[in-house]
């Protein structure tokens, strides 16, 4: 009998299915046939030729005869190049020219013609999905995917760049020199060359930016062109608090699954998509259900310039994922849900010409044409919004003034400091919390929530409305490293509604 079978596995939405790669040779067949079955897509049966190829360049024998792969469990669709490898191993195994126990290993890669083995995407997702199962779990895989075995900490990984390198893991006296030593760390010094020093003025501008930054709350830019609304949005990603572990862990996961090899994200994300972009692009989907720019953007900030200019499905599709933190992509024969913990940082003109209301220049739109440019943001996608800011034109005086402005690693301090506070009483910052939490956390005095029930009639509010203000305020007394929300800190947050 001449049967082998080989460990591996593939991601479906952010999750990971194990896969065994069984081969049976039938050497007294009289025809030469090499067959995959078990569902696979057209890559993997495209594989049977860079797998043949592959073995007979690398030295080997491609084995006569009938030669059967299959990939269990059957009623699943597979899809993805890095089963290449494993079909090789295992068909070398079952023809006796590689004699190795492979039982508790796990094998992945693409193959080139010539026996090269290519990198994958989704290989960090792969590896701690599988280590985390499985504590004796060992790993082969491309060379080209090194970096992303930073994570795995207690079981081996092997890497390999060709495919006669599978011969030295083997070998005692060699396969040190094939295990995985990542060179990349979790994180580095922060070299930014955007400063908030170079924004000259716009203090309420920068105060509302550093309480998103403090809270991780939504924000809203609304100026004429040449304000400074995209230059404070670039500089936010600057005053953000360092990603911990698991934040680096999960946004590296999402990016390798989009593709990106050997990229450990240690910086917290800065998507700014165009305006131009589809609903698959920003939500994601597609046939492969791939990750869009909201789980991109997963830990870090989502900027939408020329907010209004979106198409109205993309705005709309933003109302889940912006209250939950995860969005969920269904398709015929999948469900993915992907994290999508972003900071949403919006800019927009305030009309089409984007001068209404600018003192230096005249509105050139009609009152039609100004409530139906706004009037594209509707109210359920506004009201998700904590802080809404209306920014003025900086003045000529401010521009040249040789005032030091305060620096980004100044404010970041502020921010570390109040997010600490934040995760150390709730384990989550402020702008996350949901309405159930925010009544069980937030308490006010008598005063203060009197004040609160005023402000809240006047504007009109609703009850997701009145939340968002509470949630500001308490981001507001958290910078001041206060236990307890004031009056000014609730007028404060009235401020930023940019009502």
């Amino acid at each position: 009998m001449k049967y082998s079978k080989v460990n591996s596995a593939y991601v479906s939405g952010f999750e990971v299915k194990p896969i065994i790669v069984e081969v049976d040779i039938n050497s007294k067949a009289t025809q030469q046939i090499f067959k995959i079955v078990g569902m696979p897509n057209t890559a993997i049966l495209e594989s049977q030729k860079r797998v043949y190829s592959a073995i007979r360049n690398s030295g080997f024998k491609f084995p006569n005869g009938n030669v059967t792969v299959n990939l269990a469990p059957s009623n699943i669709k597979k899809h993805g190049t890095h089963f290449d490898l494993p079909i090789a191993i295992s068909i070398l195994l079952a023809s006796k020219q590689l004699n190795f126990n492979i039982d508790n290993y796990y094998i992945f890669g693409e193959i080139g013609l010539n026996g090269e083995i290519r990198g994958i995407p989704g290989i960090t997702l792969l590896l701690l999905d599988i280590s985390h199962k499985n504590k004796n779990a060992r790993f082969i895989i491309p060379k080209e995917n090194e970096e992303e075995s930073l994570f795995i900490e207690k079981n081996t990984v092997y890497i390999i760049n060709k495919l006669t390198d599978i011969i030295h893991i083997f070998d005692p006296e060699k396969s040190e020199n094939y295990k995985a030593s990542p060179k990349n760390t979790y994180y580095e010094k922060n070299d930014e060359q955007l400063d908030f020093s170079e924004i000259k003025g716009q203090f309420f501008a920068k105060r509302g930016a550093e309480i998103a930054a403090a809270g991780f709350h939504n924000l809203l830019m609304k100026g004429s062109p040449g304000s400074g609304k995209t230059m404070i949005a670039r500089r936010i990603p600057t005053i953000l608090p360092e990603m911990t572990k698991d934040e680096i862990i999960e946004s590296t996961k999402i990016y390798s699954i989009y593709g990106y090899l050997n990229m450990v994200i240690k910086k917290r994300p800065f998507r700014s998509p165009h305006h131009s972009a589809s609903a698959v692009s920003i939500i994601g989907g597609g046939a492969d259900s791939k990750p869009g720019e909201v789980s991109l953007a997963n830990n870090g900030v989502l900027f939408l310039d020329e907010f209004p200019e979106f198409r109205t499905d993309v705005i709309e599709a933003l109302r889940q994922p912006m209250e939950d933190g995860i969005v969920t992509i269904s398709r015929a024969k999948l469900i993915a849900t992907y994290p999508a913990k972003f900071m949403l940082i919006a800019a927009q003109n305030p009309c089409p010409c984007g001068y209404y209301g600018d003192p230096e220049h005249e509105c050139t739109c009609t009152l039609n044409q100004i409530n139906n440019y706004n009037r594209k943001i509707s109210g359920p996608v506004y009201d998700r919004i904590d802080i809404r800011i209306k920014i003025e034109r900086v003045k000529i005086d401010d521009i040249f003034s040789n005032i030091n402005e305060e620096s980004s690693a100044t404010i970041r301090e502020r921010v570390r400091k109040a997010s600490y506070i934040q995760i150390k009483r709730q384990g989550k910052l402020n702008g996350k919390l949901t309405q159930k939490e925010v009544k069980k956390i937030i308490k006010l005095d008598e005063s203060v929530e009197r004040f609160l029930k005023t402000g809240a009639k006047k504007f009109k509010m609703t009850g997701r409305g009145i939340n968002r203000i509470l949630k500001v305020a308490r981001t507001i007394a958290d910078l001041k490293g206060s236990d307890k929300i004031k009056i000014e800190d609730i007028a404060e947050a009235f401020q930023f509604r940019g009502d």
